[in-house]
C-alpha cells in the first residue's frame, strides 16, 4: 500500500507543477481545452506525454509521473513502447518496395512465402496490410496479465505466431479484422524479397533519411534504452513495473520504441508525400470498403466532420496514439501509461483527440 500512497500523494500535491505548456506560435489551438484534457488524469493512468503541432499552434503537456517511486516527471524526450503504431512503419517500409518494384501490391502472398502458405490461399500482400487477409494467430494470451508476467522476457521466432495451414473464415477481401498478424507476414515478405531483416528496410527507407535518432527496433532487446516513463501493472495495490520485456511475439507488427517527436516527423513526412510516391499513399490511405476504419497502415477516424488519419499502439504500462488532419494543419502525438493491461482505451486519448484536433 506505501506505493499506492505514494503515486496518489504525487498526483494529488503537485499535478500542475508536473504539467507543463509550451507557448502556443500561431492561432487555432484551444490551450485552455488541452490543459483540461489532461488533469485530472484517468485513474488507471500514471503520466501522460502530449505533442500537438501544425499551422493551427503548438502546445507541449505533460501530467502525473514518470516513475512511482521518486515522484519524478515524464520526461518531455521520453522514449516509449509504440505498439501497434509499429505498423505503420512497417506498412511505409513495404509499399516502398512496391513503389521500387521489388513487391507488386495486389500479387498472392503465396508469390513470396510459397512455403508458408497452403497452395490456392487467394490473399494478397494488399490484404496483408489492410486487415482483410483472413490469416489466423496461433491463440496466445498475450494480453492476459499473467501470462504476459510469466513470459514477458522469451523470445518468439517469427512467424511462430501464425496458423499457417487454417482455412480463413472468410474470402480475403471481403472482411476486415484488425490484428497482428497480416504484419508478422509482412514481416517475412520483406525479408523475403531484401534478404535482410525485416528492421534493416525500415532503419535504411524511414529511420536515417528523416533523422530518427530516438526510434528502435529492438528486436529481443528488453530495456527502453534513453530516458522514459515507466510502466506499470497496479496488482493489489502495488505498482509492478513492465516497462522492460521482450518485443519479438508482436515483431513486426508492435515492437518500436519512439518518441512524440520522432512519431510527429513520421507522420508529417509520410502524409505529406516525402516517404511514398503519390500511387503508394493513395494505398495506405484507401480502405477497402466504406465501412472500414483502416487502409494500409494507418487509421481512418472522422472527428467533427474532419477526417483524421494516424494510428493507435499499446504494450504494457503504456497507450499511445498519433493522428493528423490530412492538410498536417493539427497534428497529435502522445502517451500514457496505464496501469492494467487489458483495459479500455484511458479516456484522456479521446479527450486529447477532440481538444488538439478539432
Amino acid at each position: 500500500m506505501q506505493r499506492r500512497t505514494l503515486l496518489g500523494a504525487a498526483f494529488a500535491g503537485s499535478a500542475l507543477a508536473l504539467t507543463g505548456r509550451a507557448p502556443a506560435y500561431a492561432q487555432g489551438l484551444n490551450e485552455a481545452a488541452l490543459a483540461a484534457a489532461l488533469e485530472p488524469l484517468d485513474p488507471a493512468v500514471s503520466g501522460a506525454l502530449v505533442r500537438v503541432e501544425g499551422s493551427a499552434g503548438r502546445w507541449r503537456g505533460r501530467a502525473g509521473v514518470g516513475d512511482v517511486r521518486s515522484g519524478s516527471p515524464v520526461p518531455w524526450d521520453a522514449r516509449f513502447r509504440i505498439g501497434s503504431m509499429t505498423k505503420a512503419f512497417t506498412a511505409t517500409a513495404m509499399l516502398q518496395l512496391v513503389a521500387a518494384g521489388l513487391v507488386e501490391l495486389d500479387a498472392p502472398v503465396r508469390r513470396y512465402l510459397p512455403e508458408r502458405l497452403p497452395e490456392g490461399y487467394p490473399g494478397t500482400v494488399r490484404h496483408l496490410l489492410d486487415y482483410t487477409s483472413g490469416l489466423q494467430a496461433r491463440a496466445i494470451p498475450h494480453k492476459d496479465r499473467d501470462w504476459f508476467l510469466e513470459h514477458r522476457f522469451d523470445t518468439f521466432e517469427p512467424g511462430s505466431q501464425v496458423l499457417w495451414n487454417e482455412e480463413p473464415p472468410f474470402t480475403p477481401g471481403e472482411k476486415q479484422v484488425y490484428g497482428n498478424v497480416g504484419y508478422i507476414v509482412a514481416g517475412l515478405v520483406i525479408e523475403r524479397v531484401t534478404g535482410r531483416p525485416y528492421a534493416d528496410t525500415i532503419r535504411r527507407g524511414i529511420l536515417r533519411p528523416l533523422g530518427l535518432r530516438h526510434t528502435y527496433l529492438p528486436g529481443t532487446r528488453t530495456a527502453i534504452p534513453g530516458p522514459h516513463a515507466h510502466g506499470y501493472e497496479l496488482i493489489d495495490g502495488e505498482y509492478v513495473d513492465v516497462s522492460r520485456a521482450n518485443p519479438s511475439l508482436q515483431w513486426a507488427a508492435a515492437e518500436m520504441i519512439s518518441t512524440t517527436a520522432d512519431l510527429d516527423r513520421f507522420l508529417t513526412a509520410l502524409l505529406g508525400g516525402r516517404l511514398l510516391p503519390p500511387r503508394e499513399l493513395q494505398a495506405m490511405l484507401t480502405v477497402p470498403f466504406e465501412t472500414a476504419a483502416y487502409g494500409c497502415g494507418l487509421s481512418r477516424l472522422q472527428l467533427n466532420g474532419l477526417e483524421i488519419w494516424g494510428k493507435s499502439g499499446d504494450r504494457p504500462g503504456y497507450n499511445n496514439g498519433m493522428g493528423a488532419t490530412r492538410d498536417l494543419s493539427r497534428r497529435l502525438v502522445y502517451s500514457v501509461n496505464t496501469l492494467r493491461m487489458g483495459g479500455d482505451t484511458p479516456v484522456i486519448a479521446g479527450r486529447l483527440m477532440m481538444a488538439a484536433l478539432t
